[in-house]
């Protein structure tokens, strides 16, 4: 019988069995960060401190509630006045809570409790898109289009805010929509676009004045959205009242011998204008 420094020396021996002892990487591969919309986008937002109560009242000037008529040489100017309406943001409460026992933080390779906590605080922004998006989905107006957006559709809901004198500032789309939009040779030829930036980042950055902005499906209120695109006037479209940023609270569960961390935070997204946003629908 062959001796094992006889398998080693002739390379029958496997690699990994008893050549090497087995190395685990000690860094954690975390999770893929997701497209989110930035609170930039927002018209108005709206901190803890402005928020004394549960909630805050947004008040809107009715547009073109008030006229001006001709006046006849000595007749009574007629009256007129501009009429407002109120909206109510009430933020609600989001929040997850986190467990773990003390052998679990003993013997693990990695603090598993600060891990969860960053963890809770990427859902708390995802929830926040998801929020946003919810939102938007209540505008007045929606351009349905077929299997692919054209061209035609994009400029059809921006007519809808120049009809009612809104200047449309972004379009936040889906990633079928994003690759319908990737597909469509004005957008990608250089005798057309005249510049290399489809090329260079995948996606154009900005198409008939809009910003475009992406949207990741996973933190859509569903797989649905991705086909879905929104056009609308950032200052006018929604606003975000936020009464309790991320908060994260640590404590102990001693009859259970575990440690743990609740992660709170109360949130509102709200519509302000729904003719401010047009929606755009492909199949």
């Amino acid at each position: 019988m062959e001796t094992i420094q006889e398998l080693l020396n002739t390379g029958i021996a496997t690699e990994g069995s008893l050549l090497i002892v087995k190395k685990i990487y000690d860094t954690l591969i975390e999770e893929t960060e997701k497209v989110l919309l930035p609170r930039s986008e927002a018209a108005i937002i709206f901190g803890s401190a402005q928020i004394p109560g549960s909630s805050i009242d947004v008040d809107l000037v009715t547009a073109n509630s008030m006229d001006v008529r001709i006046v006849a040489e000595g007749a009574e100017i007629p009256l007129d006045n501009a009429n407002y309406t109120s909206t109510n943001i009430r933020p609600v409460k989001y929040g997850v809570a986190i467990r773990i026992t003390k052998e679990l933080m003993e013997d693990s390779k990695w603090n598993l409790l600060e891990h969860n906590v960053k963890i809770a605080g990427k859902r708390m922004a995802e929830n926040e898109t998801n929020l946003v998006i919810t939102a938007l989905d209540s505008a007045a107006n929606t351009v349905a289009g077929g299997a692919a957006i054209t061209i035609a559709n994009i400029t059809r809901a921006i007519q809808y805010l120049d009809d009612s004198d809104y200047n449309a500032t972004t379009i936040a789309v889906g990633n079928e929509v994003l690759n319908d939009m990737r597909n469509i040779d004005t957008f990608v030829e250089a005798d057309k676009l005249g510049s290399r930036e489809m090329l260079a980042t995948g996606f154009i950055g900005r198409v008939y004045g809009l910003n475009v902005i992406r949207f990741s499906t996973n933190a859509a209120p569903s797989s649905t959205y991705s086909k879905y695109a929104y056009i609308y006037d950032k200052d006018q479209a929604y606003a975000i009242a936020e009464k309790r940023p991320v908060m994260i609270d640590r404590f102990d569960l001693p009859s259970c011998d575990m440690t743990a961390a609740s992660v709170t935070q109360r949130i509102a997204v709200k519509i302000l204008r729904t003719s401010a946003v047009t929606k755009i629908t492909t199949a």
